[in-house]
């Protein structure tokens, strides 16, 4: 064999051996970019609940514009109209989503009105598609807001023809799954400015030389356990630990409840104060519902002297 057919055939061999290179790359990437689309996150949260269509209806304009979009529902049994408990399901929720997610809210007893639908992105990196009406209090006490911006953009929305009372389904679910397939956001209208975005008057528990003052603020789903605005932190600074005995005057009543780590720690219909799983003092009864049986609800006042 010739040298000049021995260097034909080497380079042949290298020419094939690059192209199957350039061809797994290509591959790689095509692969990877799937993956990223098929993987984007919509976290849905609204006080719709599930008895009609309207959930239906909302992800079904989503996947309309973002096929390969996954929907997580967050909750859609937001207490009507409670702004409040959207913010703290919205806020709660968010640190378990990837840092890249989209969270379309929908707690909008305001809907129709003057009122801003917005998108704002924090510091998380993660996007918000809800009314500007409070609902991002408590991500933006937490997390920051980076930028935000109101949506006008015709084209990210699901037409011209809006319906007055159902921007789930007409701007917000759209403008979420246009986030979701990866559309620039700036396009979807005016910057706003983060530091005039509508903030809910959130009450934090408070220490003075006698005690802590709080308040109840939800009920833990359907088991009545009493969510207090306490974080662990600052319930510590009253000095009791667990196996105390702590006093406390709730909704206008005197009584005095063990500190325990978890409700097996009490027998069976029996109460406890304990931190609950987002960090919080709560109040519960061991397999009973300590909200029916206490006739206590969100918004009721307790007070805990400091421990002696």
């Amino acid at each position: 064999m010739s040298s000049r057919v021995r260097t034909w055939i080497l380079c042949a061999f290298a020419i094939v051996f690059l192209l199957q290179l350039t061809f797994n790359a290509a591959g790689a990437a095509a692969q990877t970019a799937s993956a990223s689309s098929q993987n984007r996150v919509i976290g849905f949260i609204t006080d719709f609940d599930v008895r009609d269509d309207a959930i239906g209806i909302c992800k079904a304009v989503m996947v309309g514009i973002a096929p390969d979009v996954r929907i997580i529902d967050i909750t859609h049994q937001v207490t009507p109209y409670d702004i409040a408990e959207g913010a703290r399901f919205l806020a709660g929720s968010a640190p378990y989503f990837p840092k890249d997610s989209i969270f379309v809210g929908v707690v909008d007893p305001g809907v129709g009105s003057s009122r801003k639908p917005i998108i704002a992105k924090s510091r998380r990196g993660q996007f918000f598609v809800v009314p500007d009406n409070g609902l991002l209090t408590l991500v933006q006490d937490r997390d920051g807001l980076e930028a935000a911006r109101e949506i006008t953009n015709p084209d990210w929305m699901i037409g011209t023809k809006l319906s007055s009372t159902f921007h789930g389904r007409d701007i917000f679910s759209p403008a979420g799954a246009h986030l979701a397939r990866g559309d620039d956001w700036t396009q979807a209208g005016p910057e706003l400015d983060v530091s005039k975005l509508v903030r809910l008057d959130i009450h934090y528990a408070t220490i003075d030389s006698t005690g802590m003052h709080a308040e109840v603020i939800g009920t833990d789903g359907p088991f009545g356990n009493l969510v207090l605005n306490v974080p662990a932190d600052t319930f510590a600074k009253l000095g009791y630990q667990l196996g105390d005995i702590v006093p406390v005057t709730l909704n206008g009543h005197e009584y005095q409840f063990p500190f325990k780590k978890t409700f097996s720690e009490v027998p069976i219909g029996k109460p406890l104060f304990y931190i609950d799983s987002r960090g919080r003092l709560s109040l519960g009864i061991n397999q009973r519902n300590f909200a029916d049986i206490y006739k206590v609800g969100p918004s009721a006042k307790l007070f805990i002297p400091s421990k002696k």
